[in-house]
């Protein structure tokens, strides 16, 4: 289970991981399976672990007064799943985070999570790396929700995430995107007329 994440750090660094550096990891990263709709976070708890997706898919939303859903994130293998605002202030989360699909996990806590960022300097590359493509993809998202036309947020979306598109059914996605289910549907049959 641990090789993907291997794999995954791997891609990421300059030098591969030593076996030394293979094996501070594997004793931090703890295996979790979950079942399809199972709760890896609920809203108001604290975040205490982050989850790097080794197979499956989660979501990440929040519901509304009115108990609709607003979809923050969407997961799938290779993918850090968590939050991070209640896991670095420890503050109850607004979040709920659970399990589309059958999910398997491997979990760190923050803390040790530093740690191994001390003990091997290329995984805090790494890390330092991944929150600064994050910022700008957030950065993207922020402005083309603004900005751009509900199809144009689509378009933007499939052909950066296909895989999503093949993933998670439109709900899902139309929630993602702030828009409705039923302009979704609109768009899609007009890209394939």
């Amino acid at each position: 289970m641990h090789e993907a994440l291997f794999t995954y750090i791997n891609r990421h660094i300059g030098l591969p991981l030593t076996i030394d550096e293979e094996a501070l990891i594997e004793a931090n990263f703890q295996p979790k399976k979950l079942r399809k709709k199972q709760y890896f976070l609920q809203e108001g708890d604290v975040c205490k672990q982050i989850g790097f997706i080794v197979k499956g898919a989660m979501r990440q939303y929040s519901v509304d007064d009115k108990g609709v859903e607003h979809i923050v994130h969407l997961y799938i293998e290779n993918y850090w799943a968590g939050d991070r605002e209640s896991s670095i202030m420890l503050t109850p989360s607004k979040y709920n985070i659970d399990a589309w699909e059958d999910t398997e996990l491997l979990l760190i806590t923050r803390a040790e999570m530093l740690d191994l960022m001390h003990k091997i300097p290329a995984l805090a590359q790494m890390i330092r790396t991944m929150d600064e493509r994050n910022a700008i993809a957030n950065q993207r998202r922020l402005s083309s929700t603004i900005s751009n036309s509900a199809e144009k947020r689509y378009e933007e979306f499939a052909s950066n995430h296909p895989q999503f598109v093949q993933r998670f059914p439109q709900h899902l996605i139309a929630s993602f995107l702030g828009i409705t289910k039923e302009t979704l549907s609109r768009i899609r049959k007009q890209a394939f007329k």
